[in-house]
């Protein structure tokens, strides 16, 4: 494991702020799905467990694991590790990018959670997984740690990033100042976090029709002074949200992160906006 600063604006009046991203070894592992609870009508948490889970670290909320996923007879294949990464002899398998949403060593066990919408594998998986079903997890390869002490935080996003928002509240401290913007289809999607923080939250509903959450964010009362924001969902109204928090908002860029976790008419995507 090693570890790299990332540069960030700093003063003698302000603490340091520097997020540090922690690489580490890249790791296979054959996971047996243990639970699987509907959390709410689109979206599935799989607990996953297994001896094989013994050394498994995710430090950042917003890391990401590789899951391949069974192929059409129900076989997953285990890879080799080449001098490029992990090579499957007979084919890759299916594979997405999801966040780890709580991880406990003691009991071996790994939660991921899905937001189930637009059919593809890991939707299709999702909804079909039983206690006993494989899955293989990659990962991750590392994580970008961001520190509890700046005066407060907004995290944005839509179902894709609902794991980890809730991570991230579930991690911040006592009193800690958080504002969310978050979209779901309808009410019925809202989610109860557990947090110590002092938590504001905005919740948007599409209800069948266009993308509100650049609309919520020009409404939106953000906390004062220095702050992280966090933004993750559709790949263009990521990148809008991005203009609006650095244009609009006049929010120092450095600590403005944007990615889209997914683009309309693509697939298996994972774009980062900046500069």
């Amino acid at each position: 494991m090693t570890t790299d600063n990332i540069s960030t604006p700093a003063s003698a009046a302000v603490p340091d702020r520097t997020p540090r991203r922690v690489r580490h070894d890249v790791r296979f592992r054959i996971l047996e799905v243990l639970r699987v609870t509907r959390v709410t009508p689109h979206l599935v948490r799989v607990t996953l467990g297994g001896d094989e889970l013994e050394g498994f670290t995710s430090l950042g909320f917003d890391d990401h694991v590789k899951l391949f996923f069974p192929d059409a007879t129900g076989v997953l294949p285990r890879p080799v590790m080449g001098p490029d990464g992990l090579n499957f002899p007979g084919g890759r398998p299916p594979m997405r990018d999801y966040t780890p949403r709580s991880f406990d060593a003691a009991a071996r066990t790994l939660d991921i959670e899905f937001a189930v919408h637009e059919a593809g594998p890991a939707t299709d998986w999702a909804v079909r997984a039983k206690v006993g079903d494989k899955l293989g997890v990659g990962g991750p390869r590392g994580s970008f740690v961001i520190p509890m002490n700046f005066d407060g935080y907004v995290l944005i996003g839509d179902d894709t990033a609902l794991p980890a928002i809730a991570r991230r509240l579930g991690e911040l401290p006592t009193g800690a100042k958080v504002t969310v913007l978050a979209e779901v289809d309808s009410a019925a999607d809202e989610l109860t976090f557990e947090t110590n923080a002092d938590l504001t939250v905005h919740w948007v509903h599409r209800n069948g029709t266009g993308n509100p959450l650049p609309a919520a964010l020009r409404a939106a009362q953000l906390p004062a002074g220095d702050i992280y924001t966090w933004v993750a969902c559709e790949s263009g109204v990521a990148k809008e949200l991005r203009a609006i928090l650095v244009g609009e908002k006049q929010l120092n860029k450095a600590w403005v992160k944007v990615a889209g976790y997914w683009r309309r008419g693509a697939v298996a995507t994972h774009d980062t906006h900046e500069d």
